[in-house]
């Protein structure tokens, strides 16, 4: 038989009041029941990255029509980031053109923010970078991101001296000139 911390209380007139626990004598109120309330947003959640938002904010050249196409893919997201849809699909869905529609998903993935996946027919299969937003297991983003920083290690070692500073160069923004002298103060060479 399970040993229980609390007993029921009445006040003097016998009417129950809640429960006391019998060993600190610390009163409980009456226990209350709440339902969960139904979420009108029940459909599906995408988790977005804070860095990922101020960047698109920034960006200049992503303008209205591209933030556009970029809420849609996003809202139709499947499990860990693929999306299956066709640009006359995204156009009539969001009432523009297929010309626009094609500009926003090529600057895009320009930008690298979707990243384009294998053909299924005649359309392309397109997986948003999980580094802006994330549909799926949190380990499994942990997971993909972890292999992404691998497969950079990995050819960053592969590549000849000049191709990593250039790439360095590009990825920070920076001079390959400054990298060298920077290279040179922190020993690095």
């Amino acid at each position: 038989m399970p040993v229980t911390k609390i007993r029921p209380f009445y006040d003097e007139r016998g009417n129950f009041r809640g429960y006391v626990d019998k060993y600190t004598g610390e009163e409980y109120g009456l226990p209350v029941i709440v339902w969960p309330k139904r979420s009108p947003y029940s459909t599906g959640w995408i988790m977005n990255s804070q860095e990922g938002s101020r960047l698109l904010a920034k960006d200049k050249e992503i303008k209205g029509e591209t933030h556009r196409v970029l809420r849609l893919i996003e809202s139709i997201l499947d499990f860990e980031n693929w999306i299956y849809i066709s640009i006359s699909d995204i156009a009539k869905e969001l009432e523009m053109n297929r010309r626009s529609v094609s500009r926003a998903i090529k600057l895009l993935e320009k930008k690298e923010i979707i990243l384009k996946g294998p053909k299924i027919g005649k359309s392309n299969t397109f997986m948003l970078n999980p580094y802006f937003t994330w549909k799926g297991k949190i380990k499994n983003l942990e997971k993909y991101r972890e292999g992404r920083e691998q497969e950079k290690i990995k050819n960053l070692r592969d590549k000849s001296k000049e191709e990593k500073l250039k790439e360095l160069s590009k990825e920070y923004n920076m001079p390959i000139d400054k990298l060298i002298e920077l290279q040179a103060k922190l020993n690095l060479t």
